[in-house]
């Protein structure tokens, strides 16, 4: 699985700028692909914050994360700013009926394929060699451009799950 997604993001946005994460609980077909990529790049370009247009750009990386991402060295997101791009998220789920809020479902490359797991079952999944420590591990939890480009894509030892695993702290 190629995961190289880095020279994709607009090297004109600002290290600091920030970055939101949407998982879906299953990969876009090709034609659902085409169509949100283009409805990203229509809501990026129309994003303002309390009416000044946002620097922003929206991606589907691995055909199943969507990442909205605004650079605030212009004009900072406000809380309606991001309540609009929340709604937007919202109609893409009933859009495409899938969902892309739920935050208990992490997401690991095994495989060479991005799998989805609840969070219920790590313990056993890793009890059972299904993952490791070094089994990569989407971290959801970045918060802007420098950590999007360093921290998205982690093994799973060096992930926040870690803490949660005494088997991995070790590892």
């Amino acid at each position: 699985m190629n995961l190289e997604y880095k020279s994709l993001l607009d090297n004109t946005f600002h290290p600091s700028s920030r970055v939101w994460i949407y998982q879906s609980n299953r990969v876009f077909s090709l034609g659902e692909a085409l169509s949100l990529e283009q409805q990203l790049d229509t809501f990026a370009g129309e994003w303002k914050t309390h009416g000044t247009p946002v620097k922003a750009a929206g991606y589907l990386f691995f055909g199943q994360f969507i990442v909205l991402m605004a650079d605030e060295t212009a004009a900072g997101v406000s809380g309606c700013s991001t309540d609009s791009s929340v709604r937007f998220i919202k109609e893409l789920e009933k859009q495409y009926g899938v969902s892309l809020f739920d935050r208990t479902a992490l997401a690991f490359v095994v495989k060479d394929r991005v799998q989805v797991l609840p969070l219920a079952h790590l313990q056993y999944s890793v009890e059972n060699g299904f993952i490791g420590p070094d089994t990569l591990y989407f971290n959801h939890t970045v918060l802007d451009k420098t950590e999007l480009e360093n921290n998205w894509i982690i093994p799973l030892k060096n992930s926040w799950l870690a803490r949660k695993l005494p088997s991995l702290r070790n590892a």
